[in-house]
């Protein structure tokens, strides 16, 4: 496992390594957090493609459908700290 806490930061790298654009986005500014990732510029296969990234980095799995489904950077980081917590707790 690559880290014990999944942050904004390791979002952002992996978003911009999966999807790339993110000109517009200010990955800086906590305001992000809470942004629709449809209006930060990211659609659902997008997403999937971060999913696989992160599954492949923190050596958890998360739901194909429910990642599609995630509203905004907080819900999928707050969804993976979840994944990171319960491996943690398994081993």
């Amino acid at each position: 496992m690559a880290a014990e806490v999944f942050t904004l930061a390791d979002l952002t790298r992996i978003v911009l390594e999966a999807a790339g654009g993110g000109e517009s986005v200010d990955w800086g500014d906590e305001k992000v957090l809470d942004t629709e990732f449809e209006a930060l510029g990211y659609e659902s296969l997008a997403l999937l493609e971060t999913g696989g990234r992160i599954e492949r980095e923190y050596g958890i799995s998360l739901d194909d459908e429910a990642l599609s489904d995630m509203p905004t950077p907080r819900a999928l980081i707050e969804t993976v700290n979840a994944h990171l917590s319960a491996a943690a707790r398994t081993v």
